[in-house]
């Protein structure tokens, strides 16, 4: 078991293939939950621990079947837009798969999302039924829904309609006492009755490995998001891959506490987990370090993900010691590129000696490259590993012809992972994909062993007086600083030189260090037009739902006077 080897790269060129020994699962996502209820029908499938809820895989598909039913009485039918606007929970869970079971499009919507863009992603796919959780972390959804629709406290529920949500029909409220207009979760679990129940598998046998399933929206650098359309056959394989890769077993609990609404939460955890049997363990609504050490520990868990933050957070918890982590075995590292220090103490404190590290995008379902669990820690922090089965990447430059080995370039993607588009957007699609290859964005090396490197977007890149800088470059040598914990790259205008580069830096505890000192430590280790002219030390940084830095914040921020 495990990643089957990457092939190298084809002569001599970085262009590389992922083995097809084993065939792809030609299944919908109610095909694959009814083989793994066949297979694991009374193993623990899922444990909620805010929330007191367990279930095993048959009872886990049988909330399925009646959430599904629930939909169905909705009058949401296959091809039709769901909207799921929450933090995780079992709801979130029960949606990913009911709606999958009657060929309805799940859209993942933001947690973080505020007015203006919960209009613009309803009203982008046409939403005609949205679940929403009544609150989070301060936010508060039904009151943002009723400045969009306030149409709904005078509507009876389902029969909604709306000037500024003009295709949104239901609203459906997680917990006891809806709002004016809005369901409850439970009454659309009520509802479907033994006559929708009856119409699932019929419904089911319809639908086709190549149907959009579901909408992910991509936050560009520059324009309004963009929905990455996903199929069946795109999520359930790659699901599948990443946990031949983490050597996943029946009977093991992973630990997930990144976000559903990603496709880290519901490809690499929900269906990654739901394919061998093993029981998903989820912390709570969103990521607490204390919380997750505490669910580890309690459920056993074998597997833990998580971004590089997300490991750093619960390393540097004070009561971190208390807790034995000792069934841990692997995971995925991904989001951000890991720093050996950080690697090494994951893999040393915290047990995780085969966690992987795995690269992706949403337009690829998410993952290409993934690490072995027995790759040494040298490729694990310096490469996102090799390619992953029935997957072709290529590395080319501006001309688009292919470079050779060891060249740095853009990465295109081809496979069975690649999106069906942009949903409603074929500009945008026709732009990111050509002759079936997803051009990613992204700067890549791939070395002569058919590991990949990822050097940056395209976009980060800066020229300053004419050179090319790549941030993720200067943040890989500042991190090799002792007392630097973390660091972020990036340009700011400069009248004499176009860009100039500026640093944001988080020290380990206890550590000091001055601007002037570290531009003295970087001279004659790196070249002078790289070095940080401004500096910044601070205690985080402004990241996204997903825990990923967001370089733009701190871009507006240097350039206030």
């Amino acid at each position: 078991m495990g990643v089957e080897p990457g092939v190298r790269p084809i002569r001599g060129l970085s262009h590389v293939r992922g083995s097809t020994e084993r065939p792809l699962i030609e299944a919908t996502i109610p095909a694959f939950l009814a083989e793994v209820v066949r297979r694991h029908g009374e193993r623990p499938a899922a444990v909620f621990r805010a929330e007191g809820v367990r279930w095993t895989y048959r009872e886990l598909a049988a909330e399925v079947d009646r959430l599904a039913a629930g939909l169905l009485s909705l009058g949401v039918y296959k091809g039709e837009r769901v909207g799921v606007w929450s933090p995780n929970r079992s709801e979130w869970l029960l949606a990913q798969f009911a709606t999958a079971r009657i060929g309805a499009v799940l859209v993942n919507v933001n947690p973080a999302y505020r007015t203006h863009e919960l209009e613009y992603a309803l009203n982008k796919v046409g939403v005609k039924a949205l679940l929403v959780a009544p609150e989070f972390r301060g936010s508060d959804y039904m009151a943002m829904i009723a400045e969009l629709a306030p149409e709904m406290a005078a509507s009876a529920p389902g029969a909604l309609e709306a000037a500024r949500l003009p295709d949104l029909r239901a609203v459906v409220q997680f917990g006891p006492d809806p709002a004016p207009g809005a369901l409850s979760f439970a009454e659309v679990m009520a509802r479907g009755g033994a006559g929708g129940l009856a119409r699932l598998d019929a419904i089911s046998a319809s639908l086709k490995p190549d149907d959009a399933i579901n909408v992910q929206f991509t936050s560009g650098t520059t324009g309004a998001p963009k929905g990455a359309t996903l199929t069946h056959r795109n999520i359930v394989n790659n699901g599948v891959s990443v946990a031949r890769a983490m050597r996943l077993q029946p009977g093991e609990a992973l630990c997930i506490p990144v976000p559903f609404y990603h496709c880290f939460g519901m490809v690499l955890g929900n269906l990654a987990a739901c394919a061998y049997g093993v029981k998903m363990v989820f912390p709570g609504e969103g990521f607490e370090p204390r919380a997750t050490l505490e669910a580890v520990e309690a459920e056993r868990c074998n597997g833990l993900h998580g971004v590089p933050t997300m490991f750093a957070a619960m390393l540097d918890h004070p009561d971190f010691e208390r807790f034995d982590l000792r069934s841990l075995r692997t995971g995925i590292m991904a989001g951000a590129p890991c720093p050996e220090p950080l690697m090494r103490k994951v893999m040393d404190r915290m047990h995780l000696s085969e966690i992987t590290i795995a690269y992706g995008m949403t337009e690829t379902s998410p993952v290409s490259f993934q690490s072995a669990v027995d790759d040494p820690v040298a490729r694990r922090v310096s490469t996102v590993g090799r390619i992953q089965p029935h997957v072709e990447c290529k590395v080319v430059g501006e001309d688009g012809k292919t470079l050779p080995v060891g060249e740095k370039g853009e990465l295109w993607t081809r496979g069975y992972l690649v999106m069906k588009g942009y949903w409603g957007d074929p500009e945008r699609t026709a732009e990111s994909i050509e002759d079936g290859w997803m051009k990613t964005g992204d700067l890549a090396v791939i070395d002569e062993e058919g590991y990949c490197r990822i050097d940056g977007r395209i976009k980060d890149m800066l020229i300053r007086g004419g050179e090319n800088v790549y941030p993720v470059e200067v943040e890989n040598f500042l991190m090799t600083h002792p007392d630097i914990q973390q660091a972020q790259v990036f340009g700011v205008p400069d009248e004499r030189l176009g860009e100039e580069v500026a640093a944001w830096i988080i020290l380990r505890p206890g550590a000091k260090l001055e601007a002037e000192a570290l531009r003295a430590w970087c001279k004659g280790k790196i070249a002078g037009y790289k070095i940080p002219r401004h500096i910044r030390f601070v205690a985080e940084y402004p990241l996204t739902a997903t825990g990923k830095p967001q370089k733009f914040r701190m871009q507006e921020e240097m350039a206030r006077p």
